[in-house]
């Protein structure tokens, strides 16, 4: 196993990849480095002399501006390094991006095909609820229906939330918006949508949103207009679940796949091993026609001209400027600091600042040029890479993957996390340690990259492990029962 990695040549930083003592001599890059302090796994240590004021530099980029002065194999981090980011920025389009080359290799998974085209990798039913009022009956529902589940549908799932009612503006637009995307998701082989009545989201408000339906795959329950909604609910769960049970798992191009790629709890090792890895996966899916999605814009700050200058044309430039902006403004409206991240995990597992944390996040996007720029709540439409507006919140970005179209999120981690998101949602740890202490639910672990593996070799595998579950294969949080739905709060609460 290797002790410490240097990730840029112009780096003057260097990472411990395990921890090493004080006074330690390393080799980096055929100079020795002795420690002046004790360096924990993921941590950062100065591999030159750093003056007061100068930048430090970590993948080959500015990470923040060393707050003192710091000598040759001393420790790094809060207490010496800050932030050198600003406030809003004005942006030039230097586009230097090269697309990955096509594959002519092609992969294949079992999936279902539905009867508009789509393509899904779960054969689920699930409950809508239009109104948090209703949350209790839905999960009444889902207990009664998978007792009568019959062969052929994967699982009945209810999504609970607190809105859909006493929202305003933007806020109950978002609400609506991801509703009628999760009710569309290909994944779901039939949809019971759940109402009230009285909500301001009510089920002929929804409607529209919505869009034509198979009446034979969606049905809509409003309960203030029946005597007893269970006794209802348990007829239509039944023609729902027969209609989903007629669709069987075959043969589908990987083009069709669509992959969203998302982070949290990172640490140190995050830009080191798993981010590249689910980057190379990325590369490799949009060779073969798929599509990714990259989403938690608050960590692409500090990172974001590398994006920008990937897009494919200008317009998508301008697409992307205001994608940042626009979530800058939002955090200046509600009076908050803008570069107030990493979160003390991060920090614990050796991101420093905001840079430090977004060059590492934006690894997930691989190489290939930017093909799309998605609004929170937007359908993706284009193959290759796209950007898609969410904030950070695990639960709430990886709910707006799902909504955009994604099939599965996988989910890069240094610290662990058991959520789950409305679609497959796989945990791939930065690191063994956490892959071996919390195996149920860490679903893959790129902490062998700095063991024994191959950057080419994890990316295949992880490309194969998509695969299987795309064909069905169950991750941790499917196997422990958990489904979750999490929305985009922004507005006032009536």
């Amino acid at each position: 196993m290797q002790d410490i990695i240097k990730i840029n040549v112009n780096d003057n930083v260097a990472v411990a990849l395990k921890p090493i003592a004080k006074g330690t001599t390393v080799n980096v890059a055929n100079t020795m480095v002795t420690t002046t302090e004790d360096i924990p796994q993921g941590h950062k240590f100065a591999i030159a002399p750093i003056k007061s004021g100068d930048a430090v530099i970590k993948y080959g980029f500015k990470i923040g501006n060393a707050q003192a002065d710091v000598e040759v194999g001393a420790w790094i981090h809060t207490h010496n390094l800050k932030t050198g980011l600003g406030e809003l920025l004005e942006y030039t389009y230097n586009p230097t991006g090269v697309d990955v080359e096509q594959s002519n290799e092609e992969a294949y998974f079992e999936g279902f095909m539905r009867e508009n085209g789509k393509v899904g990798v779960r054969n689920e039913v699930w409950i809508i609820p239009t109104v948090g009022c209703v949350n209790s009956i839905a999960k009444a529902i889902e207990t009664t229906a998978r007792m009568n589940k019959p062969e052929g549908v994967d699982e009945v799932v209810a999504f609970p939330h607190p809105y859909g009612c006493s929202q305003t503006t933007e806020d109950q637009e978002n609400t609506r918006i991801i509703l009628a995307d999760l009710i569309n998701h290909p994944n779901a082989g039939a949809v019971l949508v759940l109402g009230l009545g009285c909500e301001n989201s009510r089920i002929e408000v929804l409607k529209n949103y919505i869009g034509e339906v198979n009446e034979d795959r969606v049905k809509f329950l409003q309960v203030q207009d029946v005597e007893d909604e269970q006794e209802v609910a348990a007829k239509m769960m039944e023609e729902l679940m027969a209609y989903a049970a007629t669709f069987k798992r075959e043969k589908v191009n990987a083009k069709e796949l669509i992959i969203g790629m998302k982070c949290g709890g990172s640490d140190g090792l995050s830009g080191i091993t798993a981010n590249p890895t689910v980057g190379m996966f990325s590369d490799m899916l949009v060779s073969k026609g798929g599509t990714t999605i990259l989403t938690e814009v608050p960590e692409m700050f500090g990172a974001e001209t590398l994006l920008m200058d990937r897009c494919a044309n200008e317009q998508l430039f301008d697409k992307t400027v205001h994608l940042i902006n626009d979530f800058k403004e939002y955090f200046i409206k509600n009076g908050q600091e803008i570069y107030e991240n990493p979160s003390p995990g991060n920090k614990d597992g050796g991101i420093t600042t905001l840079e430090d944390k977004s060059l590492g996040c934006t690894q997930k996007s691989g190489s290939a040029l930017v093909r799309g720029v998605l609004a929170y709540g937007e359908q993706v439409e284009t193959k290759g890479l796209n950007l898609l507006s969410a904030p950070g919140n695990d639960l709430v970005a990886s709910t707006a993957l799902a909504a955009s179209g994604a099939h599965i999120v996988l989910f890069t981690t240094g610290r662990g996390t058991p959520f789950a998101s409305p679609v497959p949602t796989v945990k791939i740890s930065t690191n063994s340690r956490l892959a071996n202490s919390k195996a149920n639910w860490i679903d893959f672990n790129c902490g062998r990259l700095v063991e024994d593996m191959t950057m080419e070799e994890i990316s295949k595998e992880l490309f194969d492990y998509v695969l299987a579950v795309a064909s069905g294969k169950k991750v941790k949080a499917e196997e422990a029962g958990f489904h979750d739905l999490a929305i985009f709060k922004q507005g006032v609460t009536l």
